[in-house]
Order: structure tokens, then sequence, then C-alpha cells
């Protein structure tokens, strides 16, 4: 171990992440065609139902009994980022925000004082098989803002820079830009009471893909930022002299120089950084707070209130099969993409 790479670990399910984020797995299902029902075309038998976490056939349910993913389910005290690269998400809420969303854009949600919602993976191709891969990434709330009003706004494909940087032997490297700024190039603005909203946090969510033998210097952050490196597709990088096999996050020094030397695959690897929040954490499920008395509080109130409700058909709301890319939030504004 290098005074640049603090420490190795193996990935697991959800991956290790640091202050101020709380949670990130990648999902990667191969699903066989769909049926009538937007769900797979295939027997469901040997699987746990309500609970599918185990890999079978290539893919998983999650909680979902017709079409996978997550029925309505609540959350305080934090925010969801889901990065979605193949597939689509379909997004209800118990404010009455929805949406269907995919192929690289990213919901961002601000769950604040409270919120219902559902992210089910509707399958859409009754033809070939429909594969669905996505980041989801729970960034924690200061204090001051876990009580914000919910809401989410969209970062769609179109809107999220992918910068393509080039090495001495012009060997390639292209970098998601969803939060954060890399050279000129600045995302989106992420939502409003968000951590990542203020630039001297130097929140960063990026995806690289590098080239085979491709070389990248990270840039360079702020001391305090805590910065991992999640190296998940590829056979091997190296880092500071250390070969590094797939399967395994880093813990990088941000404000040493390291540069990403690849192997001979193509490689996907993530970056999640930001200054520490710095706050105690006290997680339940779904809730995030500052003590376990919150907590408590977050129980009383989804028991009384269950936060707005729900006002859709169904716990694992989907929306017509032809329906394309749309957002639709609860001030009434709706988004229509291709």
């Amino acid at each position: 171990m290098t005074s640049k790479i603090k420490r190795i670990q193996r990935l697991g399910f959800p991956w290790t992440t640091l202050d101020p984020f709380l949670f990130c797995v990648h999902h990667l299902d191969h699903y066989p065609k769909a049926n009538n029902e937007m769900g797979p075309a295939a027997s469901l038998q040997g699987r746990n139902i309500g609970n599918d976490f185990v890999i079978k056939d290539g893919w998983r349910m999650y909680h979902g009994d017709k079409v996978p993913g997550f029925p309505a389910h609540p959350h305080r005290g934090f925010e969801t980022v889901t990065f979605v690269l193949q597939g689509m998400v379909d997004h209800a809420d118990s404010a009455g925000g929805a949406g269907r969303y995919g192929n690289r854009d990213v919901q961002w949600m601000t769950a604040g004082s409270g919120l219902q919602h559902s992210e089910m993976f509707p399958l859409l191709d009754e033809e070939n098989k429909n594969t669905t891969e996505l980041f989801q990434i729970w960034l924690n709330l200061p204090a001051s803002k876990k009580f914000v009003t919910p809401a989410y706004k969209m970062l769609w494909s179109e809107e999220i820079p992918a910068p393509v940087f080039e090495d001495a032997n012009r060997r390639k490297t292209t970098v998601d830009v969803v939060a954060g700024t890399i050279a000129d190039v600045q995302t989106a603005e992420p939502a409003p009471d968000s951590w990542a909203s203020d630039k001297e946090h130097e929140v960063a969510i990026w995806q690289l893909n590098m080239e085979e033998n491709a070389s990248w210097e990270i840039p360079l952050a702020s001391p305090e930022v805590n910065r991992m490196l999640y190296f998940f597709e590829g056979d091997s990088i190296t880092l500071d002299g250390q070969t590094i096999e797939p399967g395994h996050a880093i813990e990088l020094d941000a404000s040493q120089q390291v540069t990403i030397e690849n192997g001979t695959k193509k490689s996907r690897l993530l970056i999640l950084q930001g200054k520490p929040i710095g706050e105690r954490v006290v997680q339940y499920g779904p809730f995030v707070m500052n003590s376990e008395a919150e907590i408590q509080q977050a129980f009383n109130d989804y028991r009384l209130t269950e936060y707005g409700g729900w006002p859709w058909p169904r716990t694992d709301q989907v929306f017509e099969k032809t329906k394309g890319r749309f957002a639709h939030f609860s001030d009434g504004t709706e988004l229509i993409k291709a």
C-alpha cells in the first residue's frame, strides 16, 4: 500500500462508500424477453419472490412479483441518485411525481422530510432479451437539510457531458460526468438542496470508460475530500505501481497525483468523491438521520401520514409499454423526451 492508496477491498453488494455517500450498488440483470405484463417471459419458480436478490439465470426480481424492481417504499433524510446505463426505470412517488427514464439518464431524488416511491424495471422488448444496468447511489443530507420538501430532478442523457481524454499514445478515456467538474466540463446542476449543489463540497460522480492500455490522470482535489474508485469491469489496472484486478474498491488520497493505467481489455470504473458532511449518521433501513430519536420519529411520522399516502393504482406502478421517456413533477409540470 502507498500513501496515495489508502486501502483496497473487494466489492460486495452493496459497495462500501465514504461520507458524504451512504450506499452504492451496481445492478446488472440480463432479463429474458418480456411478457405482456412487462415482466420476464420465464418461469419464476425457485425464486424467493418478494425478496429475490440471488442471481439466477442472469437476473433478479428484487422485491417485484410480476415486474422486477422495488415497489413502494419510504425514505427520509437523504438523496438517491439513479444512473441508468441500459434499460428503463419507471418512477412513481407519494407526491404525485412519475416518470420513465433510462439509457444514460439520471434521476436525482431528494427524499428530505419523507417520501414514498417505487422504482420498477419494465421489460419492454417482447422479441429480444432485456438488459437492465444501473447505479443506485445514496448521498447524505446534512442536518440542516434533512427536512426539506421532497422533490426530484431529471438529468437527461442529453445534458450529461461525456468528455474524451487522449493519453500520449492516443488511447481514449471517456468520462460520464454526472456530478462535479472535470477540466472546464460542468454537468447539469444537481437537486438544489443537495450537498452536491455547493461546488466547494467537490462532490463528483464519474463513470470512466477506458480503452485497452489507456492511461488517465485523476484530477486533484482538496486534501479533505474522500475519494473512492470502484473497478468493476476489465482485466486489470495499475495504480502507483500496484496492479489491481476487477471487483475491488480503492480509497485514494484525492490530493495526490494518481494515474490509472488500464490493462489489455476495456475497463469501466466509477469514482465517488466529496468533502465529508462530518455529522453523526444513524440509519435504520430507508431512514437516515442524526440520532436514534429522529429515527423513531421517522417511523412514527410514517405510521401516521404514510408520507403523503400512495396515489397510484398499484404499489409496483408501471406505465404503458409504448410510453417513452418522460417526467411528471408534483407541481403538475411534465417533460416528454423522444
